[in-house]
């Protein structure tokens, strides 16, 4: 019972410190709410138009402003008060839900304004995420910071588990519409969380003035650490082609294992169960090197492969929970790294990179994955995501090897 205690008490840890248990627990609410939209979202622009390249130009417009606008987000969060900017980001995600339950109450939302709205939201997210990722750092004592990213890393997992099964129950009830107006409702705890908070208990960074060459300056710097520009290279294969899950899930669900709309939220409420587990596996035992890196991204790419071949929604389940285990071991490892290794007063932009990788390479993933679904079937995307993320590893391991072997000694 001691031992259970005391592993307990590791994993989390993070949590007694009163700033971050706020943080906690209002970003588990919204965040349930925002994988709600999305899940919602994404459900609605398929039965709309019946096509994978819509979805996939979904995710382009929910994701793309990321690509273009995260990293000077990050820069921005550098030199800023976060908490702050948090108040502003977050009123302004609420006001996109607003709007979206707006369009889907009326009896044929236009296409295009969805997409439009979608696009607000994205810009909002562009900013709001490196925000709130390094802000994680701010709320925790330093020995504290690899056991906050782990959770931070469980509590969007466990919001993505809530969300979808809710997203699921609500859309067969009553209608997408009450979807979108109780994440709107979500936002109150969040920014109810943030008001309460104790400015004087963050460790705060020394606000670092607006430098030209901001950006430039932090990709010179991940060139120049192997520990982190051989996770970024990987990412962006992984990213582009493997972590497309709000694109490739649905179609294979719908349309790979000709299920509905109950099935599709079942499946992507394991994978988050998944996802969930091996996030708190990470918080307890730290696995946040290189090495947990590439063995992370070989076993997602096994388990993608595997699921493709799939014969039916029974066999997909355990395997869409292993897709969720090996995916955040991944993930989790690959963000953590960024937060030991680098240099704190950068860690906006370069966590802004790594958004910009890891999300902002949808518009390229998206529409490429929904345009193989629709061409080669919905199991194809799963099976390219599969294959990209082996090769990753595979490259990830033998630069690794290079590197040591021709290191000084």
């Amino acid at each position: 019972m001691g031992g259970v205690r005391g592993t307990a008490r590791r994993t989390f840890s993070s949590i007694r410190t009163r700033n971050f248990k706020l943080f906690f627990f209002g970003q588990l609410v919204s965040n349930t709410g925002n994988w709600l939209t999305i899940v919602a979202l994404t459900l609605l622009v398929l039965h709309l138009t019946n096509s994978g390249v819509a979805v996939g130009w979904l995710a382009a417009c929910q994701f793309g402003p990321i690509l273009f606008l995260s990293v000077w987000g990050g820069a921005i969060a550098d030199r800023s008060n976060k908490r702050n900017l948090l108040f502003i980001t977050q009123s302004i995600e609420m006001a996109q839900s607003v709007a979206l339950a707006a369009l889907a109450f009326m009896h044929h939302p236009p296409l295009a304004a969805l997409f439009a709205t979608a696009v607000v939201g994205g810009v909002a997210l562009a900013f709001d995420n490196p925000l709130r990722r390094s802000f994680v750092t701010e709320m925790v004592p330093r020995e504290q910071v690899p056991n906050a990213v782990a959770l931070y890393s469980a509590l969007v997992n466990t919001s993505r588990i809530f969300g979808p099964a809710l997203a699921g129950l609500l859309v067969v009830t009553v209608g997408y519409g009450w979807c979108f107006a109780l994440d709107a409702v979500s936002y109150v705890t969040v920014i109810g969380a943030l008001w309460m908070m104790r400015p004087a208990e963050l460790r705060r960074q020394p606000v670092a003035p607006k430098q030209k060459g901001d950006v430039r300056a932090a990709m010179r710097y991940v060139a120049g650490m192997p520990n982190l520009w051989i996770p970024f290279v990987m990412l962006t294969v992984v990213g582009v082609l493997g972590y497309n899950f709000n694109v490739v899930l649905p179609l294979f669900v719908e349309h790979g294992l000709h299920r509905g709309d109950g099935a599709f939220t079942l499946v992507y409420a394991v994978f988050s169960t998944g996802a969930l587990v091996s996030a708190l596996v990470v918080a307890s035992h730290n696995l946040m090197k290189v090495r947990h890196i590439i063995v992370g991204a070989a076993a997602f790419g096994v388990a993608m492969l595997v699921m493709s071949v799939v014969p039916n929604i029974g066999f997909a389940i355990p395997l869409v929970f292993l897709v969720g285990v090996t995916s955040i071991l991944y993930m989790t490892a690959t963000t953590a790294i960024v937060q030991i290794e680098a240099d704190q007063a950068m860690h906006g932009r370069i966590l802004a990179l790594q958004t910009v990788l890891m999300v902002g390479t949808a518009p390229i993933g998206g529409p490429i994955l929904g345009w193989i679904s629709d061409a080669f079937g919905a199991r194809a995307p799963v099976a390219v995501g599969g294959a990209a993320s082996l090769a990753a590893a595979g490259w990830g391991w033998a630069t690794t090897l290079r590197l040591s072997r021709t290191a000084p000694r």
